[in-house]
């Protein structure tokens, strides 16, 4: 097993499942909904064992991206996992791919995306909110891949510097106005996607797709619900994850 050092990023799962997100290091911290935890103890084990940390059984475990995406501060309303997932597939997202995001917002899609293309990849993360990208940037570094992703303050309608790319990702309030930027970018083949909490706006990004010329459009919204599974049987649960956001890829296939 690997050892945990100084500066690691560790996940800590107690005994309901519950995730604490710390940074291994000599000190003495309260960490939120834990207590006061010596992270000092981290440093003495392995990732996967187990030990007590303010009272707590926990177990020490290397964090995957689903973990940073449960984990993360947030500022603004994030894209949440089932959403990242078919944007990253619907978008034909992967190791080497480069990738320029709009609305870096809390960074959820950015920390997915990341993991997505690296190594060998980028992202090119805009946003017109500094205080947001502070955010994202700093989630982003927890997630230890600060080096896949490149951050610029800028408005995307006004135009991409980035030529050639796999895809554009949009989770902003307009997404329509970058349409025609995106396909100016984009190579022939790529994917275009957007992120839309209304039919309204999915109705207008997909009508600016289709006057700019992007083929294979189609616009869907992703459901989830858990099954409550029991010795005796199984039954939907009666709490759903219902709407989360509209999602519209399109294919760029020159003009």
């Amino acid at each position: 097993m690997q050892k945990i050092k100084p500066g690691d990023t560790v996940i800590l799962v107690d005994q309901d499942g519950n995730k604490y997100k710390v940074v291994a290091n000599d000190t003495t911290v309260k960490v939120r909904n834990l207590g006061v935890a010596d992270l000092g103890k981290l440093l003495k084990v392995n990732f996967g064992d187990k030990l007590t940390l303010a009272g707590t059984d926990v177990i020490a475990l290397e964090p995957s991206i689903i973990d940073h995406l449960e984990t993360l501060e947030r500022k603004a309303q994030i894209v949440i996992p089932k959403d990242c997932a078919y944007i990253i597939l619907h978008c034909g997202i992967h190791s080497g791919s480069v990738v320029v995001e709009g609305g870096s917002g809390s960074g959820a899609l950015t920390v997915a995306l990341a993991g997505a293309v690296a190594p060998g990849g980028k992202v090119i993360s805009y946003d017109i909110r500094e205080e947001h990208q502070a955010v994202a940037r700093r989630n982003i570094g927890s997630a230890g891949l600060s080096s896949v992703v490149d951050f610029k303050l800028g408005d995307m309608s006004k135009g991409l510097e980035e030529k050639d790319v796999d895809a554009v990702v949009l989770d902003m309030a307009e997404p329509w106005t970058v349409v025609p930027k995106a396909a100016e970018a984009l190579k022939v083949g790529g994917y275009i996607a957007t992120y839309t909490p209304t039919a309204n706006q999915a109705e207008q990004a997909v009508n600016a797709l289709r006057t700019a010329g992007f083929t294979h459009i189609r616009a869907v919204e992703l459901i989830l619900r858990e099954m409550v599974v029991t010795e005796g049987g199984i039954r939907p649960s009666f709490e759903m994850l219902g709407h989360t956001g509209y999602v519209t890829t399109a294919r760029w296939l020159g003009p």
